[in-house]
């Protein structure tokens, strides 16, 4: 479009005084086709590309060996291409993914790294389903039970800062994280693949628009109405709104060809008796008038018993009322959410938990047997669950750890259930992303242009070291590459705030502490990689080198705790193992567990504490209910009696550094993928006990294994009830 003398007056003017263009110059001067467009502060074309490599943290084959006489009849995997040795591991066949870390990196990753090759080979994703964290109250908090009592667990630092980054800025920086994202799914989906997204009246006109813009409005499928609150709730006295009972869930498609199959449902009793229906010989069916059919037609049906003839001599079609299904409508109020029937097994105690019959509907819809579907939000993981019970292949993850580790357990119980039933089901591994993008999450104001953005960045990053030093007690130093601190004799390591302590990190000290005769060393970090214990601190050990980790606690934002001195950096949890060696079998009994974690103090909560009230805290390692009586009066009461009120979770390898953990990496960029040895071992889930709802109940002593004669490494697990890992190898000779 030809611009007027005055319009490019105009546009030099605003442009000289700093001023934004209005929208209609936009469209002059880029002549944007696009009939509408949903625009946000930030709004940017750009998508991560980056290619982290995946560790295996874990694979789980068999969900548990029960004797030492594995699984010896195997032979059922074979119908998925699946083969498996005589202990039960898997040898071939597509393994489930479990994933902790940021979905960006993930997605991208995924869609650009050497695992997308094997996805293709497997058909491609056919199906996502999402549940992202639309709720601009949600703040990561978990409940979790001690006894008979309720301790919330704060978020993490990491899912603070991730939570800050979907919601600090209001809608537009949903909207930023989420568009990102559903570009990334989009490319990761096969060409007939389609998404499912779950949101509410918070994001769904925004999320529609997205869709609309990421997929294309023509891709649109239709929309599910969720009514999740059941009729006749309650009243009030006044209401300033029409209440929020639903919420929706959208599907787009890849292209026209996606999958669909029809979805029914049988008949309900109060559907049956709205027909008027006839029972001959114990059968009921529904009768239709013929119409048009044809004589020829009528024959063919009377031959196969569809014809019904009544006292008068009309005929009639014949609807077996045993074999007549219904479709299912776009709005669902059969299938109520867990706000009604809160003794549901199913319930977790996952605040964003939905019931597993919407998501069976969805899957059953656009997916088949053998199809991957994903789940990049898997919270307590129902949609793997789901697809691993329908017999799809699954691709979960999230940001937090304990959503990862009530996926898997949640897994490991599916997995049970099918053992039991004698049904396929897949192994699972859980992987990590081992090396991280620098991603920052520390306010630096993105509207600035680069160079300005690296100098706030610089400083700010400073600022936190100090912040973490200060709050520690320590002294800072320069002249070091990955040290910013020393104290007592010991050089004193920050991880970065927004991204847990890796492998990667670790070896950077170790290599500096030798080049630089360092012998003791204090890491502090507010998440710690899966799988890190003690590996890494066995090698440092070995090199002369003492490494101490410790949690950095939430209280280092807190300047009156600072000040008070009442931050404690507390390590990280130790574990206590007896091998039981008879002969050629070996069993592992678990002896102690010690963590020393510390969420509020009893004298701050007692300061603050209304009368009549009570709240429970972690201080120094011991979960503690504090009550105030009506007068005031101030009780404590340690509710974890026993170390082992500390574990949610543990397992066994018997045969640790049997199996090599490898990743795939380019050396150059246009060179094709190596494989390379981490120089670490994946932990082969053989045996766990673990804590459900129903069952709190722990085992203390693993299974007896058989074992051939040597040395071998041993590997116990153990998972706290706020979803840390910890891991200890001993070395025993049978």
């Amino acid at each position: 479009m030809k611009l007027t003398d005055n319009e490019i007056r105009d546009i030099i003017h605003l442009l000289e005084q700093g001023r934004p263009l209005p929208d209609s110059y936009r469209f002059m001067l880029f002549e944007d086709k696009r009939e509408v467009e949903l625009v946000w502060n930030g709004k940017t074309h750009e998508v991560s590309n980056a290619v982290l490599p995946f560790q295996t943290i874990e694979q789980v084959d068999e969900p548990r060996a029960e004797d030492s006489n594995r699984s010896k009849d195997l032979s059922f995997f074979k119908w998925h291409g699946i083969s498996m040795d005589g202990r039960g591991r898997q040898l071939t066949g597509w393994t489930n993914k479990l994933i902790w870390g940021d979905n960006k990196l993930v997605l991208s990753s995924l869609k650009n790294g050497p695992l997308r090759e094997e996805i293709e080979r497997q058909g491609g994703i056919k199906l996502i389903y999402i549940d992202p964290p639309f709720d601009v109250g949600a703040d990561f908090s978990m409940d979790i039970e001690i006894g008979d009592d309720t301790f919330t667990k704060e978020p993490t630092i990491l899912e603070e800062l991730a939570y800050r980054d979907t919601w600090g800025r209001g809608s537009d920086s949903f909207i930023s994280m989420i568009y990102e994202r559903l570009v990334l799914m989009r490319d990761l989906l096969a060409d007939d693949g389609s998404i499912y997204v779950h949101c509410d009246w918070r994001v769904s006109a925004y999320i529609r628009l997205v869709l609309d813009e990421v997929f294309g409005k023509e891709k649109f499928r239709g929309e599910i109405i969720w009514k999740k609150d059941a009729v006749g709730k309650g009243a009030k006295k006044k209401a300033k709104h029409w209440p929020k009972t639903f919420d929706n869930i959208i599907m787009y498609s890849k292209s026209s060809q996606n999958i669909f199959n029809f979805v029914s449902a049988e008949l309900t009793e109060k559907q049956l008796k709205e027909f008027r229906y006839e029972n001959v010989d114990g059968r009921k069916f529904k009768r239709t008038t013929l119409g048009d059919y044809s004589e020829s037609s009528i024959a063919e049906m009377e031959e196969k018993g569809l014809i019904y003839t009544s006292s008068s001599g009309q005929k009639y079609k014949k609807y077996y009322l045993d074999e007549y299904t219904i479709q299912l409508d776009s709005i669902w109020t059969e299938f109520p959410g867990f706000g009604v029937a809160t003794s549901s097994k199913e319930i977790l105690g996952y605040p964003t938990q939905k019931p597993k019959i919407i998501l069976e509907k969805i899957l059953t819809a656009s997916s088949n047997e053998g199809d991957i579907v994903a789940d990049f939000f898997c919270g307590s993981g129902t949609t793997l669950a789901v697809a691993e019970k329908l017999g799809r292949k699954w691709i979960g993850s999230d940001l937090g750890k304990f959503a990862i580790h009530t996926t898997r357990k949640r897994m490991i119980g599916v997995q049970r259930e099918l053992k039991k039933t004698e049904k396929n089901w897949r192994a699972f591994e859980i992987l990590n992303l081992g090396k991280y993008e620098r991603q920052y999450y520390i306010g630096v104001n993105l509207n600035l242009r680069e160079e300005e953005q690296l100098r706030q960045l610089e400083e700010r990053e400073a600022a936190f070291t100090n912040l973490i030093l200060h709050a520690y007690r320590a002294e800072a130093t320069t002249g070091f590459k990955t040290f910013s601190g020393k104290k007592a004799g010991r050089v004193i390591a920050v991880g970065p705030i927004n991204l847990p302590v890796t492998r990667l990190f670790v070896e950077e000290i170790i290599n500096e502490c030798r080049q630089k005769h360092l012998t003791k060393v204090d890491i502090l970090g507010f998440e710690f990689e899966m799988g890190l214990f003690p590996n890494i601190q066995e090698e440092a050990k070995n090199k002369g080198i003492d490494l101490a980790m410790k949690y950095i606690p939430r209280d280092v934002f807190d300047k009156r705790a600072i000040e008070k001195n009442q931050v404690v950096f507390h390590d990280v949890s130790f574990i206590e193992v007896k091998p039981i060696i008879k002969g050629n079998k070996v069993s592992i009994e678990l002896t102690d567990f010690s963590v020393f974690y510390s969420q509020d103090s009893v004298d701050n909560v007692a300061s603050s504490l209304a009368n009549g009230k009570n709240k429970i805290i972690v201080e120094k390692g011991q979960i503690i209910k504090v009550s105030k009586d009506k007068e005031g009066i101030v009780s404590r009461e340690v509710l974890t009696k026993h170390w082992t009120d500390w574990i949610d979770y543990w397992s066994v390898d018997f045969d640790f550094e049997n199996k090599k953990e490898i990743i795939r990496i380019k050396r150059e960029p246009n060179s094709d993928y190596e494989e390379q040895w981490t120089g670490d071992y994946v932990f082969e889930n053989e045996w766990q006990s673990f804590r459900t709802k129903k069952n709190r109940s722990l085992e203390l002593v693993s299974v007896v294994q058989e074992c051939t004669k040597g040395r071998r490494k041993l590997a116990v697990k153990v998972v706290d009830i706020f979803g840390n890992d910890t891991m200890k190898v001993v070395e025993v000779s049978i």
